[in-house]
C-alpha cells in the first residue's frame, strides 16, 4: 500500500483519521506562527516562543506517523508515548521559562522534567505492556499519576505558585492559565490510560467515544493552548 493511498484511507472518510490530519495541519500552522513571532517579542520570552514552536512541531511530526499507523490498522501507542516524552517535558518546562524572570532556577525545570518523564515512562509500560508482565497495569498507572499530582502540587501550590505570585500581573495570569492546562486538559490521558489497559480500566471504553479522537483533540488544544498563553505573556507589557 502506497502513501497516497494511506492518506486516501485517513481523510476524510474516516472521522478518526481526519482528526489526526487536522491536528497535524493545526499544530505546523502554530509551530509556523511560533517561531515567525520569535522576533517580534522581547528577548527575555523568545527562548518560550521557541519551545512553543517545538512542542507543536514534534507533535505534527508524530500526528502525520500516527494518521499513517491508524489508516492501516496498526496501534498507534508507540507513536504516542514518543511524542509525549518529548512534548510533555517541554510543556513542564514552560512553566520554568515564564517564571525565570521571578527567580525559578534549573533545579524547579530538572524536577518538573524528571517527574514528567516518570509518569509517562510508568504508564507507557502499564499501556503497551512492555515490562513484561512485571507489574499490573493499575500499579503502573498509580505511579504515573503519583508523579503527575506532584507536578501539579507543585504549580499550583508548591515554590513555583510561590514566584508567579511575587512576579504578578501577567506573569501571575499566564501560570494560573498554564496551570488550568495542567488540572483539566491533561484529564484526558487518564481516561485514555484507563480505556487502553487490561483489567477493571477496559470498562470505561464502552462509555466513551473514540479515544484517538479525544486524544488529538485534547492534544491540539493543550499544546497550541499553551503556545498561545505563552505568547499573550511576550507580547504583554510586562
Amino acid at each position: 500500500m502506497n502513501y497516497l493511498n494511506l492518506i486516501a484511507m485517513a481523510v476524510p472518510t474516516d472521522g478518526t483519521g481526519f482528526t489526526f490530519w487536522l491536528g497535524a495541519m493545526a499544530m505546523m500552522a502554530a509551530s509556523v506562527f511560533f517561531f515567525l513571532s520569535m522576533n517580534s517579542v522581547d528577548a527575555k520570552w523568545r527562548t518560550s516562543l521557541l519551545v512553543s514552536g517545538l512542542i507543536t512541531f514534534i507533535a505534527a511530526v508524530h500526528y502525520m506517523y500516527m494518521r499513517d499507523a491508524h489508516a492501516s490498522g496498526d496501534s498507534t501507542t508507540v507513536f504516542r508515548y514518543v511524542d509525549w516524552i518529548l512534548t510533555v517535558p517541554l510543556m513542564c518546562v514552560e512553566f520554568y521559562l515564564i517564571l525565570k524572570v521571578a527567580g525559578a532556577t534549573k533545579s524547579h525545570m530538572w524536577k518538573l522534567i524528571a517527574f514528567s518523564t516518570i509518569m509517562l515512562v510508568t504508564g507507557f509500560f502499564g499501556e503497551s505492556g512492555w515490562d513484561g508482565g512485571l507489574l499490573n497495569a493499575s500499579v503502573w498507572g498509580l505511579l504515573s499519576g503519583l508523579a503527575y499530582f506532584y507536578i501539579a502540587y507543585e504549580v499550583w501550590f508548591g515554590s513555583l505558585k510561590k514566584l508567579a505570585e511575587a512576579a504578578g500581573g501577567n506573569v501571575l495570569k499566564a501560570h494560573k492559565t498554564l496551570c488550568w492546562f495542567l488540572l483539566v486538559g491533561w484529564a484526558i490521558y487518564p481516561l485514555g490510560y484507563m480505556a487502553g489497559t487490561d483489567g477493571w480500566y477496559n470498562g470505561i471504553e464502552n462509555v466513551l467515544p473514540s479515544m484517538e479522537v479525544i486524544y488529538n483533540i485534547g492534544d491540539a488544544i493543550n499544546k497550541i493552548g499553551f503556545g498561545l498563553v505563552v505568547y499573550s505573556l511576550a507580547v504583554s507589557k510586562d
